[in-house]
């Protein structure tokens, strides 16, 4: 660790939708990760999805596993899910739930495992709600992504990266050291890895432990803190948007530290709907920088969702 990364700001609120994209690519190239500040998600929901988390995580493993993950959505244990074999050779010491789209919004029906009413009376309501919001956002983040790579506004829904809406909406819980196996304690909370869709949008309760290195080939690696700042979200840059930008748009390895007090967060995926063609945007590759090979996460994408 070399010190703390100052983040770039994009900030949804401006008016100048031509600078605003500008300061977006710059982050992107630049970075891989930025805030994203002035998004209209209320912080009086964010609160309640965290204590709905705090509340669910704070169930008997017993009654947690009633919801074991099943096709992509559940209740996923301590060490179940194992990011890198260096890092965390017995898997990650973090608990989670996956939820999808709503089953309004979802094709597959109602894959999504909740927690009864009276165990958790109106989480899931909360959630949804965050869902959609978040969904909201993502869209938009997207669309600026577009016009700061010389694309139509809309070129990623016309070919159907939203259609279905196939993000994975994660809350996350990292126990303390204490609450797991004393020989554990050199492990990182999630080892170093890159996301392997489009973005990932991040909210945390404030509690330090987001890492990332900014070049993944350098030896040694080199990591820096992202301090957390109230009020904004934090927007990744994925495998898949890095495909489809031949390599310009950065996606950053990170990590999280293991915390010194139960830290909680939660993330949203922006995964491509599985029949989307990601492929590199005729705006980014030219005779002098021809296609780039297929980045390491893809092929874990497309394993992962078929």
């Amino acid at each position: 660790m070399d010190g703390a990364l100052q983040l770039p700001m994009v900030d949804l609120s401006s008016t100048d939708r031509t600078l605003l994209a500008d300061s977006l690519r710059k982050a992107c190239v630049e970075n891989g990760f930025f805030y994203l500040i002035n998004h209209g998600v209320e912080e009086e929901l964010i609160q309640r999805v965290f204590e709905g988390s705090r509340r669910f995580f704070g169930l008997s493993l017993e009654e947690k596993m009633k919801l074991l993950r099943q096709n992509h959505r559940g209740y996923s244990p301590l060490y179940s899910e194992k990011l890198n074999s260096t890092d965390n050779p017995k898997g990650d010491p973090k608990e989670s739930i996956y939820f999808g789209a709503p089953e309004d919004m979802s094709p597959y029906g109602n894959l999504n495992q909740w927690p009864s009413q009276e165990i958790l009376p109106c989480w899931r309501s909360t959630m949804e709600e965050y869902y959609r919001r978040i969904l909201w956002v993502g869209k938009r983040v997207v669309s600026l992504m577009a016009v700061a790579l010389n694309v139509d506004e809309d070129f990623f829904e016309k070919v159907g990266a939203f259609d279905p809406p196939t993000a994975l909406l994660r809350p996350l819980h990292y126990p303390v050291a204490g609450e797991i196996d004393s020989s554990d304690k050199h492990m990182h909370g999630a080892g170093a890895h890159t996301d392997c869709g489009m973005i990932t949008i991040l909210v945390t309760d404030g509690v330090p432990g987001l890492q990332v290195c900014r070049d993944k080939l350098q030896k040694p690696q080199i990591w820096e803190d992202v301090h957390h700042l109230k009020g904004a979200l934090i927007v990744n840059i994925g495998d898949m948007m890095e495909r489809w930008t031949n390599c310009l748009f950065k996606s950053t390895l990170h990590r999280v530290t293991q915390p010194t007090q139960d830290r909680y967060s939660v993330a949203m995926f922006f995964d491509p709907s599985p029949d989307c063609v990601v492929e590199c945007l005729k705006s980014c590759c030219n005779e002098s920088s021809p296609p780039s090979d297929v980045p390491s996460g893809f092929l874990q994408f497309v394993r992962q969702t078929t």
